[in-house]
């Protein structure tokens, strides 16, 4: 299979990669300047302009204002635990994100009522406009931020009983398994579905990320006897999580 010469600044950018990669370029270390890439390659200052602004966009390598480019910090991927199994009774939502016993994390949370859009209509099966309560979530793991979960119940299954706010009342902080349970609604079922995309720059800004950096969106629902009754997407950042799934198997 033959995919043809590659452009001149995505191979400038390749060995400047393999070199940060290897090591040859450690962490901090400043990057050559556009000059000394146009000499060692034998390439434009055009060229040379588009392999570092390739580095940029893959977070490679960070601008200093006044210093000049470097090399970034590299962080060791650290495991997201998903788990088919029913959490123990008493389970809070982040002890669900966070299926590893050995994650000791805090959060914080917002709830509102919200109209439904009509994406989050579609994935409660409700019609757009209805009456949902919208949870948000910034989880952190010693301290630092690492994830973003925003969630949806329609207020036609919660509305005016004691689980209406996620985290207040006698359920608070329980797991969504647990909370419907006590309003009679049994959950037999949830999906996940796993993409990904550039972060927003709020989700960015919140998770401390640079913009252009890549997020793991998690689209979760948990249904009662095939109806929706809460949906979340959950946000992570792809260079610092891993999502690893533990399935049990029938």
């Amino acid at each position: 299979m033959t995919f043809g010469e590659q452009p001149a600044y995505l191979r400038v950018a390749g060995d400047l990669r393999k070199k940060i990669v290897d090591g040859s370029l450690p962490p901090h270390t400043r990057l050559p300047s556009q000059a000394r890439i146009r000499e060692e390659y034998g390439v434009s200052d055009t060229v040379a302009l588009e392999a570092r602004k390739v580095l940029m966009a893959e977070g490679l390598v960070e601008g200093r204002s006044g210093s000049g480019t470097y090399v970034r910090e590299r962080p060791v991927p650290r495991r997201i635990a998903r788990s088919g199994f029913r959490p123990p009774s008493g389970a809070t939502p982040f002890r669900q994100e966070q299926a590893d016993g050995d994650v000791r994390g805090t959060w914080e949370s917002r709830s509102e009522q919200a109209v439904a859009s009509r994406a989050v209509a579609e994935r409660l099966a409700i019609r757009p406009g209805e009456r949902v309560m919208c949870t948000r979530y910034l989880f952190r793991e010693a301290g630092e931020p690492m994830m973003l979960s925003t969630s949806w119940e329609p207020l036609a299954v919660t509305g005016r009983t004691p689980v209406m706010l996620p985290e207040e009342g006698p359920l608070g902080g329980m797991g969504v398994v647990e909370r419907m349970a006590a309003i009679d609604v049994v959950v037999d079922n949830v999906t996940e579905e796993v993409g990904a995309r550039p972060g927003l720059a709020e989700e960015l800004h919140a998770l401390g990320g640079v913009p252009g950096h890549v997020v793991l969106v998690i689209q979760r629902t948990y249904y009662a006897s095939g109806r929706p009754v809460e949906t979340a997407d959950v946000v992570v950042p792809a260079d610092r999580y891993r999502v690893a799934y533990h399935l049990p198997v029938k």
